[in-house]
């Protein structure tokens, strides 16, 4: 496994993904290597956790985990541990190299002049993010190119992704979305003392604050709405410390937004089980894992009608049309003063996105197409 930033860890979507994917591969008798970057949380040195820790190889459930060589600095991170995992990988000699994300693709040319079958999930289009410049950009649709043309097999997280890559290159694509399973919700008790929240008594988003998460969008409705609901923006910032900021000043205006910064543990779990509504109002996505898990977790959601979120919820949640912040003020509103509403997609949620998406059959398919059998 390439691509990710550390195992375990959640500083990202695609943490999420390879961790299941890779753990439950071991699980499975598969060995499994995964190619940590060396370095710091991304939202901080002050979150590092313990797979920031370590310089030297180590055992994580069944998973052989490597750190590699990482210039830790915006936009060279994801090249420079990407590379260098590459060329540890092929002088390992594996069955498949599993790249993930656009830019970690970059050295996937290497692994396939090589002779090494290589496996590409696009899990976004990452080239349109907003917080990288020009040449990052240029790089991250190399990457994409690179998966394109040299990959064996590329996975994609979406239909919209899928008609893409056949539009755009001609290039087939294997459709595997990522799995969810069910969370047990947990009562208040950190959030209380940290938060000063309650059940129900507040909006929840929770992600990287960038700009194609649209938190901007969700600030701005939420201040012309008269609630006596909080508004919780959970987490951190990923390479994007100046729209950071800007966040940080829209918030300070109304006493009812909480900033959090960067959550795990009991306390993530707790935001996500006693939120009154769960609001996603991205620009851009992958597949989010944070509207799986909120939904596994029972919860109202509310997203933008991007296909990447439209697709996920399908008609077990509110979408509002991405971009209009008028929109998104009505829809929500609307399900603010709407408590029956909200209960009847809390009921549904859990059981929706569990029987919707599956790890186990996302582990099976994915083997499969390594041993080119799919």
């Amino acid at each position: 496994m390439v691509g990710h930033k550390r195992i375990p860890s959640r500083e990202g979507g695609i943490e999420i993904v390879v961790e299941e994917l890779a753990t439950r591969m071991a699980a499975h008798g598969e060995r499994v290597v995964a190619y940590n970057r060396k370095g710091h949380n991304v939202a901080g040195a002050q979150y590092d956790g313990s797979a920031n820790q370590h310089d030297a190889p180590y055992i994580y459930k069944g998973v052989r985990v490597v750190p590699v060589t990482t210039i830790d600095a915006k936009g060279l991170a994801a090249l420079s541990s990407s590379f260098f995992a590459t060329l540890k990988a092929i002088k390992a000699r594996p069955d498949v190299i599993h790249y993930h994300a656009e830019g970690p693709c970059v050295p996937l040319r290497l692994a396939h002049w090589m002779g090494i079958r290589t496996v590409a999930t696009i899990h976004g289009l990452d080239w349109q993010r907003a917080k990288w410049g020009r040449f990052a950009s240029m790089y991250l649709k190399l990457g994409e190119r690179t998966a394109a043309k040299c990959a064996d097999e590329v996975i994609v997280l979406s239909r919209n992704v899928q008609r893409y890559f056949k539009d755009t290159y001609g290039r087939d694509t294997r459709f595997i979305p990522n799995g969810i399973e069910r969370h047990q919700p947990v009562p208040v008790q950190e959030i209380a003392e940290r938060f000063g929240l309650a059940k129900d008594d507040y909006v929840l988003f929770l992600g990287r604050i960038v700009p194609e998460k649209g938190v901007h969008y969700l600030i701005e409705a939420f201040k012309r709405l008269g609630t006596d609901k909080k508004l919780v923006i959970a987490g951190g910032s990923s390479d994007s410390s100046e729209y950071y900021e800007q966040i940080k000043a829209a918030a300070a205006e109304d006493p009812r937004i909480i900033l959090t910064g960067f959550i795990e543990g009991r306390t993530l779990e707790e935001l996500y089980s006693n939120a009154y509504l769960y609001v996603l109002p991205s620009d851009l996505e992958g597949m989010p894992m944070s509207l799986l898990e909120a939904m596994s977790y029972g919860n109202a959601c509310l997203t933008s009608d991007i296909p990447e979120c439209a697709e996920v919820v399908g008609d077990h949640a509110v979408t509002f049309r991405h971009g209009d912040v008028d929109d998104l003020h009505d829809q929500l509103g609307d399900l603010l003063s709407d408590s029956n509403r909200v209960a009847k997609l809390k009921a549904e949620a859990a059981d929706y996105i569990t029987n919707k998406y599956d790890w186990d059959q996302v582990v099976d398919q994915t083997l499969a197409l390594y041993r080119g059998e799919a």
